[in-house]
């Protein structure tokens, strides 16, 4: 009999830039999580492996963002995978990567046809426009992109954009600089129809408050199925510093293994995504037990009870 879990292994960078040469190698975290145990604590395995086209270092000319036409493959055939899944009744734990691979996980949900949500767990909000971007990577546009802003070529995969509504997003966790979007003349998230629980919110609502009144907007919405997107730097910076763009602060392993569960223990939960954490920056992998430990703590109302003779 499988698991209710199956692992589906992205290894892929091209939502990054490269400033100043440096290659961030988002691409090991896969390996790295099944090495820290994670396949183990889930009773699960990797399933399937969509592995990118070669990076391309230039910004596109008509969209301003690094590697589109990539990313837009990608997926393509990330969505198989998702889609499949899911039509199965499993849990797809889709290992990034960066956060250009929440398209792909979005776009497999949204064929299923089920009224679809977003519980967007991230330290930073992710919506700039591309031209407001300086570097030009799709994993800090990827909630611009999911919900139907800017360009078609990743905007409206298919013809299906947006791939989430506003109106159905739950933005967890973040602890970006106030008013971002005005610093350069773009919509801000805030002023979206998306639910804003910060991280300053959660930390006064409390989790379980916190992962209520987003359960309780996506049943006033009518989803019928969300998914879960977890970017590493939402963690407590103490003890996930492999990530590309550090901030102080951020949700404790026993905080985030919490509000990962709630969400799960609603039913609703159709999937997640784990993105950003960079092996090449843990030689220890303390980081990656700690990731794993969220995971555990998060994933487990999912895993079979052992039988007992």
């Amino acid at each position: 009999m499988s698991s209710p879990i199956a692992l589906v292994a992205v290894p892929s960078g091209l939502g990054l830039s490269r400033p100043d040469g440096r290659i961030p190698r988002v691409d090991l975290l896969p390996e790295a999580l099944m090495e820290a145990g994670l396949g183990l604590e889930l009773q699960a395995k990797v399933e399937h492996t969509v592995a990118p086209r070669p990076y391309v270092e230039q910004r596109d000319a008509r969209t301003h963002i690094l590697n589109p036409h990539g990313i837009a493959e990608l997926s393509l055939q990330l969505a198989d995978a998702v889609e499949a899944i899911v039509r199965a009744g499993r849990f797809p734990l889709v290992l990034g990567g960066d956060c250009s691979i929440l398209l792909g996980c979005l776009l497999g949900l949204k064929r299923t046809g089920a009224h679809s949500g977003l519980a967007f767990m991230d330290g930073h909000t992710d919506f700039w426009p591309p031209e407001a971007s300086e570097l030009g990577g799709a994993a800090g546009m990827d909630l611009w992109l999911s919900t139907g802003r800017g360009p078609a070529l990743l905007s409206n995969l298919e013809d299906r954009g947006p791939l989430v509504l506003d109106e159905d997003v739950a933005v967890l966790g973040v602890r970006d600089p106030e008013r971002q979007g005005e610093k350069v003349g773009a919509e801000d998230a805030r002023d979206t129809g998306m639910a804003w629980l910060d991280l300053d919110v959660l930390r006064a609502e409390g989790i379980a408050a916190g992962a209520k009144r987003a359960l309780t907007r996506f049943k006033e919405r009518g989803v019928r199925g969300f998914w879960m997107h977890l970017d590493a730097d939402v963690m407590d910076d103490a003890v996930m510093p492999a990530v590309d763009s550090r901030q102080p602060d951020g949700l404790r392993v026993a905080e985030l293994g919490e509000l990962v569960a709630r969400l799960v223990d609603s039913g609703l939960a159709v999937g997640l995504d784990v993105t950003i954490y960079d092996p090449s920056l843990d030689p220890r992998r303390d980081a990656a037990r700690a990731l794993v430990e969220v995971l555990t703590r998060g994933l487990g109302a999912l895993v079979p009870t052992p039988r007992t003779r």
